[in-house]
């Protein structure tokens, strides 16, 4: 059990994060700053939890948010989503969050959460094809994906 805490703990504590923000906020009214930041803070925080969760287990080829995929196999659709688990994931959830988005009131007490979190997936999304194509000059990520 040790190891399991250790090995996983940081999206353990980031999802315990997300949790609380979750559970404040529905306690919360978010016509007040405080209701407002807990409202903020779970798109915030979704995004962190499913970059921790997602780049443990899905790949994008040459870009420095991802671990490299496996060797290619015999498919090209078997390689194609090995190559490109990651990008193909955070598109079909971003059009499952627009897609929410769209038949939610605006006004609506989750509406605004639900606009972050669209918000937050096109960020994810659009880092993860940067990382692809552009480097930051001492960054740990573009030192080992680039060279």
């Amino acid at each position: 059990m040790r190891d399991f805490l250790h090995e996983h703990s940081l999206s353990l504590t980031a999802g315990a994060v997300l949790t609380t923000w979750i559970i404040a906020y529905v306690f919360s009214n978010p016509d007040t700053h405080l209701g407002s930041f807990f409202g903020n803070a779970i798109a915030d925080w979704s995004g962190v939890v499913v970059m921790v969760l997602a780049t443990k287990f899905m790949y994008e080829k040459g870009s420095a948010e991802s671990r490299n995929p496996p060797p290619d196999g015999e498919s090209f659709l078997a390689n194609a989503w090995r190559h490109h688990s990651l990008t193909i994931f955070l598109g079909v959830s971003l059009v499952g969050w627009t897609v929410l988005y769209a038949h939610m009131s605006v006004n609506g007490k989750w509406g605004q959460v639900v606009g972050n979190v669209v918000s937050e997936w096109l960020q994810s999304i659009g880092l993860v094809l940067l990382t692809k194509r552009f480097i930051e000059r001492r960054s740990k990520e573009s030192q080992d994906s680039k060279g």
